[in-house]
């Protein structure tokens, strides 16, 4: 058996509006995974790193200040640098559709906008994780 899918929840910049990230926290632990919350004012490097410790499948951002151009393509670096090649970045917040478009075409995983059934999101990320631990 193996073990629970493990998320790491980030606030990445000055973004204080959390509530979002702690109702997910809260679906994500119900549907039976290990949730990490890494609090507001967090760089990417912070996230990264706790990442890396945590030994985590999956890091979830999110964003709604505008910065995503930024902090998305910056996590993704780091996350090569680092060897992170099997976690899933995913997340979510105010993201144009453009933008999702743009960032997804880096790296990043689905992106989910404001009002998204939370039952989408923990389905992504248990296939998303299934999938990339079979390979």
């Amino acid at each position: 058996m193996s073990r629970p899918i493990r998320v790491l929840i980030a606030k990445v910049g000055l973004d204080g509006h959390d509530r979002g990230a702690k109702v997910i926290a809260s679906f994500l632990r119900d549907a039976g995974m290990e949730v990490i919350y890494t609090g507001l004012r967090q760089t990417p490097e912070m996230v990264v790193n706790a990442a890396l410790q945590e030994d985590v499948d999956v890091i979830g951002v999110s964003i709604l200040s505008g910065a995503h151009n930024t902090v998305f393509p910056k996590i993704i670096q780091l996350m090569k640098d680092k060897g992170l090649n099997d976690v899933l970045l995913t997340g979510g917040g105010i993201i144009p559709d453009a933008d999702m478009k743009k960032l997804m075409d880096l790296g990043v995983g689905r992106l989910f906008p404001p009002g998204t059934d939370t039952n989408v999101v923990v389905d992504y990320i248990r296939n998303e994780v299934d999938a990339r631990r079979r390979n």
